[in-house]
């Protein structure tokens, strides 16, 4: 007999329980065997010639309240995400984010260095799920943004927002902020450079998401989007101005706007889309919690 609440932790996908067993067997293998974080975790001046750690990095946690969060996030927003993305659509965007996460950090860490000069930075050992978590909640913005969350009572379009925002009041008071910091924001914003540019939709003829409300500028707040959005159109056209020409002539853009009638409808339709999918998972978890509720009922009858 299932018991009452059996529905929230189930329907879990079969990748991200594979995930979830790579997360937690790396961080028994750091704390059974704490000399391999040399050669997993990201350490910038070990990352040559060990620069596959800036792959296995991400999938490290050295902590355990670290590897608690990575897989609640991982198996809960995977289990939104995966099924709409599709399994190897979401197993590219987890190897791609983790490992642009992991280059900006080893830059970030080589420019402070040369800036403060503290060897700190160069053997920092640094690790983790968080960047890419970062980027499932910016993949969560783009999908069902208008959701409102219940707990929180916001919409889950400032998910990103907020997480970096609290993030970066909380490293104000902790002497440790450069080893989760950067990764978040580099994770969210990898995770938009990558589903707004390069993420590929079998139903579209274009890639990525050139809509309005996916746009850099929607991470802030309104009155803040004129200041940001000359700043956007800049590094815009610095990662797109090779391939404006060809996106322009297939009808989707003109100058980054997308044209009346083309990503509107594309974006309505992946909200849309988005929304129905967590409608239904929402509704199968309430009847499985109903029907867990009257089993104890119907025990008593007999």
């Amino acid at each position: 007999m299932s018991s009452p609440g059996s529905g929230i932790f189930s329907g879990f996908t079969k990748l991200c329980k594979g995930l979830t067993v790579i997360l937690i067997g790396g961080h028994i293998v750091v704390r059974l065997l704490p000399s391999s974080v040399i050669y997993l975790a990201l350490i910038p001046a070990r990352t040559i010639p060990f620069g596959w750690n800036l792959i296995t990095a991400g999938y490290i946690e050295q902590s355990l309240h670290g590897v608690v969060v990575s897989v609640i996030g991982l198996l809960f927003m995977g289990k939104l995400l995966e099924p709409i993305w599709g399994s190897k659509e979401f197993l590219k965007f987890i190897f791609i984010v983790n490992f642009l996460t992991s280059v900006c950090v080893f830059t970030t860490a080589i420019a402070l260095y040369y800036i403060t000069r503290e060897e700190n930075y160069l053997y920092m050992p640094l690790s983790g799920f968080h960047g890419v978590l970062a980027g499932f909640l910016v993949g969560i913005k783009q999908i069902v943004p208008d959701q409102e969350l219940s707990l929180l009572k916001i919409k889950a379009k400032w998910l990103p927002s907020l997480m970096l925002l609290i993030s970066i009041a909380i490293s104000f008071f902790t002497p440790d902020s450069a080893t989760y910091l950067p990764t978040l924001i580099f994770g969210a914003y990898m995770g938009w450079i990558y589903l707004r540019y390069f993420q590929r939709k079998p139903e579209a003829k274009h890639r990525g998401d050139p809509s309005e409300d996916f746009a850099f500028s929607t991470f802030f707040p309104e009155f803040l989007r004129p200041i940001i959005d000359p700043i956007a159109s800049m590094f815009h056209r610095m990662l797109c101005g090779k391939s404006e020409a060809s996106t322009n002539a297939q009808g989707y853009t003109v100058g980054g706007a997308p044209l009346i009638g083309s990503d509107p409808i594309e974006a309505s339709r992946r909200r849309e889309r988005g929304a129905r999918a967590l409608e239904e998972r929402l509704a199968a978890e309430r009847l499985a919690a109903g029907k867990n509720s009257e089993e104890p009922q119907i025990d008593e009858s007999d």
